[in-house]
C-alpha cells in the first residue's frame, strides 16, 4: 500500500498505481452519483486505473465528508461533492470536519440549474397553477428532498421562504430515493438537479414546472424560471466538484485537476451534460477553493434568514 511519502515521491509519472476511490456522500442515482460516475469512467480512460465510486449515505453527506477528511492523503481517496457541500457549515452546528481545512480541492466541474418537478396525477400544468394550489392549501402538499441540508432542502427552504409558502417537506436519504417516490405519487413533486430529473421529465413519468436558475435552461428553453414564474428574486444553481484530504500531493492534485478539466470539456460529456442542462467547467483547484468559500458564505446567510437548523 503506497504511503504519502510514496505518493509525493511517484508526483505526476506513475499516479495511480492502484485502483482510486470517488466517495459519494448521497445515495446512487441522483445528480452528485451521475456525474461521479461520468468521470470517474473518463478518469479511468485517462489513468489506465480504475476510478471506483463509494456510495456512503447519510446525514446530508456529512459522514461520507467526516470520512474522506480522515483518509489517507495519498490520491487514493477522493470525494465528489454537490453544493450540498456548502449548505452543511451553516445547518450542522457540530461537525467532525472543517470544510475548507481539512480538504484539497481539485476541480469545480460543472454546474447545472434545479427543476421544480410535481407528479402528473396533480392537477396542474403551470407554475402559476401550482403556487395558486399551495396558497390555496397551505402545508397539504409533500415535497420530498435528498435529505436535511441537502441542496434539494435547501432549494425547497428558498422556495418557501421568498414565496410565503408552506409545504410539508419530507427528508429522504439521497436524491435517487426522492425521485423513486415522487415517480410512484408518494409525495407530490420536488426540487431536483437537471441532471437526474430531466430524464423522468422527458419521459412523462414527473412533470417538470420551473427552473432555478436566473435564466432560462438552453436543454428547456420553453420552461419559465421561478421568478418568472411567480416569486421573485428566487435564483439557485447546483453544481458538482472534486475534493481529496487535505495534505495530498500537490503534484497529483494538480495532474488529477488537468485531468478532471479535460474529462468534464471532452465533446461527449460535455454534450451529454448540456443536453440535459448541465454546463462544464473544469475550474482549477485555486477557483474551486474561492468558490466554495464564497457559497459556504451565500449559504449561512440563507439559513440565517430561514431558521433551518439540523442537530
Amino acid at each position: 500500500m503506497l504511503g504519502v511519502a510514496e505518493a509525493q515521491a511517484q508526483g505526476n509519472d506513475s499516479y495511480p498505481a492502484k485502483p482510486v476511490r470517488v466517495v459519494v456522500g448521497l445515495a446512487p442515482g441522483g445528480g452528485t452519483d451521475i456525474q461521479a460516475r461520468l468521470l470517474s469512467q473518463k478518469l479511468t480512460e485517462a489513468f489506465g486505473r480504475s476510478f471506483v465510486v463509494d456510495n456512503r449515505s447519510g446525514a446530508g453527506g456529512t459522514v461520507a465528508y467526516s470520512h474522506v477528511a480522515k483518509s489517507a492523503p495519498d490520491g487514493y481517496t477522493l470525494l465528489a461533492v454537490a453544493s450540498g457541500y456548502s449548505i452543511t457549515p451553516a445547518v450542522y452546528s457540530k461537525l467532525t470536519y472543517d470544510p475548507i481545512r481539512d480538504f484539497a480541492p481539485i476541480s469545480l466541474a460543472v454546474e447545472a440549474p434545479m427543476l421544480l418537478l410535481t407528479h402528473p396525477s396533480l392537477p396542474v400544468t403551470t407554475h402559476q397553477a401550482l403556487l395558486a394550489m399551495i396558497r390555496a392549501r397551505p402545508g397539504a402538499l409533500d415535497f420530498g428532498s435528498a435529505g436535511y441540508g441537502s441542496s434539494t432542502h435547501m432549494a425547497l427552504a428558498l422556495y418557501t421562504y421568498l414565496g410565503k409558502l408552506k409545504i410539508t417537506h419530507v427528508p429522504y436519504k439521497g436524491t435517487g430515493p426522492a425521485l423513486t417516490d415522487t415517480v410512484a405519487g408518494q409525495v407530490h413533486g420536488l426540487f431536483a438537479n437537471i441532471l437526474s430529473g430531466l430524464p423522468h421529465a422527458k419521459a412523462g413519468r414527473l412533470r417538470a414546472l420551473a427552473v432555478s436558475s436566473a435564466k432560462r435552461s438552453a436543454a428547456l428553453p420553453e420552461l419559465p424560471t421561478i421568478a418568472e414564474g411567480g416569486v421573485p428574486g428566487y435564483v439557485d444553481t447546483t453544481w458538482h466538484g472534486w475534493l481529496a484530504p487535505a495534505g495530498t500531493p500537490a503534484p497529483v492534485i494538480t495532474r488529477l485537476s488537468a485531468e478532471l478539466a479535460r474529462a468534464a470539456r471532452a465533446p461527449d460529456v460535455a454534450g451529454r451534460l448540456a443536453a440535459d442542462g448541465g454546463v462544464a467547467v473544469g475550474s482549477s483547484p485555486d477557483e474551486f477553493r474561492q468558490h466554495l468559500l464564497n457559497e459556504i458564505a451565500r449559504w449561512r446567510k440563507v439559513v440565517q434568514a430561514t431558521g433551518i437548523r439540523v442537530e
